[in-house]
């Protein structure tokens, strides 16, 4: 068993920061996946997330602390082109009374460099940000 409570399988969704309440919830996706965080040497984060016909290799680190603190980079060529997002999470404090609660870890991540889009012709903007949460799968 490791030590480095980020280390293991994640289920990842990410949500568009819409401010407007009345946005309809599924129009509010950014991205879904699963994340892998495997074992390194100390204060380093490494890794994969992807989902169908994506996956991005992860780098980064992490910092004790209350909450812990995980920053990363995901870098892959997806449909012949680069994609790069940056990560910062944050393990959320197990509550006392919680009943089945999962280790969480919330955040944001942001779209670094441009990269086509779902539909043909578009454009995915860099700078876009998202707010992500993953829930531990195992």
């Amino acid at each position: 068993m490791s030590d480095n409570p980020f280390v293991g399988v994640w289920t990842y969704r990410s949500l568009l920061n819409a401010q407007d309440v009345s946005t309809d919830f599924n129009s509010l996706e950014f991205g879904r996946g699963t994340i892998e965080i495997r074992e390194d040497v100390m204060q380093i984060l490494c890794g994969t997330i992807g989902g169908p016909g994506w996956s991005l290799n992860l780098q980064g680190s992490r910092e004790y602390g209350t909450p812990m603190r995980a920053r990363f980079q995901g870098v892959g060529t997806v449909g012949g082109e680069k994609w790069v997002y940056d990560y910062e999470g944050y393990l959320v404090n197990h509550w006392p009374d919680g009943v089945q609660q999962r280790p969480a870890i919330v955040g944001s991540v942001i779209r670094t460099i441009p990269h086509s889009g779902g539909a043909p012709g578009t454009i995915a903007p860099a700078g876009v940000v998202a707010s992500f949460y993953a829930v531990k799968a195992e």
